[in-house]
């Protein structure tokens, strides 16, 4: 019997499912293992403890895994790539797989398929194929320069504009709410822990920018709308992309694509996601958005098997 590793590595937790070639036999989530978000000792420890969660509730070594796959954002950078392929791979038997963390989420909504997969949580990419399975993306490069809608850029966001609304004496509960989350009692005080080195955790103010549009706040509605937005915008440039290689391709119109969405941002924030899906149908009503966010694990199982 073949056995089966899969991972989804996110910025702040990791899902594993451990799987045979029918059925999923352990399944466990864990701290981040990706290098550019924790420590190395921090990562290996949560890998470990994935690994031998896994065991104990299978009792499957291993060592006896034939395939590993694991979707990471960052997957082409050497400190994350490099990071997994020796830890797992000093762990774990049989063969590594290692993509983006959109490409197995990509793969759960359409297996090997034609479709846009929308990802955001604490990061954020677009990814989409065509009907002869090239691959192209928007997008995910990263909190310092991108991740749009993500958690990191919704929480980095609504404090800007809770500045912003300072200045221009708009009534907003972002300022009151950034205060008590990073307990401090002065502008001042705000400001140098915005600037603190290292900076803090962005994505950590997401929850309180959501809490605050569903309170009907106008500021943070603003943020969470632009947020769904962004990736609106994003996901029609990777629609229009595979509509123009298909077109070269067959010399045909290109169907009307399907956009599935994924990542906790996605999964919670629902004014967020009907954001994105309002722009895209002003664009294209025709578009279809998956009302179910997928589950990016089993992409990578999908992947491992067919491997």
């Amino acid at each position: 019997m073949a056995f089966y590793l899969a991972m989804d590595a996110g910025g702040t937790n990791t899902t594993c499912v451990l799987a045979d070639d029918e059925r999923e036999l352990a399944r466990t989530t864990v701290g981040t293992i990706k290098r550019m978000r924790a420590s190395a000792e921090l990562c290996k420890a949560n890998l470990e403890e994935a690994l031998a969660a896994l065991e104990l509730a299978s009792g499957v070594k291993m060592s006896a895994v034939k395939q590993t796959c694991i979707g990471t954002a960052g997957e082409t950078v050497a400190l994350v790539a490099d990071w997994i392929r020796a830890e797992v791979g000093a762990r774990v038997g049989g063969d590594l797989l290692l993509l983006g963390d959109v490409e197995i989420a990509l793969d759960a909504a359409f297996p090997g398929g034609r479709g846009v997969l929308v990802l955001a949580g604490t990061g954020s990419n677009v990814c989409g194929r065509t009907s002869d399975g090239r691959l192209t993306r928007a997008g995910g490069w990263g909190p310092a320069i991108a991740d749009q809608g993500s958690g990191y850029w919704l929480g980095r966001e609504g404090l800007r504009q809770a500045f912003f609304a300072m200045d221009t004496e708009t009534p907003t509960l972002l300022m009151d709410a950034i205060f008590e989350a990073w307990k401090v009692t002065s502008l001042g005080d705000a400001v140098q822990h915005a600037h603190a080195v290292p900076p803090p955790d962005f994505s950590k103010l997401s929850r309180l920018v959501v809490d605050c549009a569903e309170q009907g706040d106008e500021v943070a509605i603003r943020v969470v709308q632009r947020g769904g937005e962004d990736l609106a915008e994003l996901a029609l440039v990777v629609m229009d992309r595979l509509r123009r290689w298909e077109e070269e391709a067959t010399g045909i119109p290109s169907r009307v694509m399907c956009v599935a969405v994924a990542g906790s941002i996605m999964a919670h924030v629902h004014k967020l996601r009907e954001a994105m899906a309002d722009a895209l149908h002003t664009f294209d009503p025709d578009i279809q958005v998956l009302p179910q966010p997928v589950d990016p694990v089993l992409g990578a199982l999908w992947r491992a098997r067919n491997q």
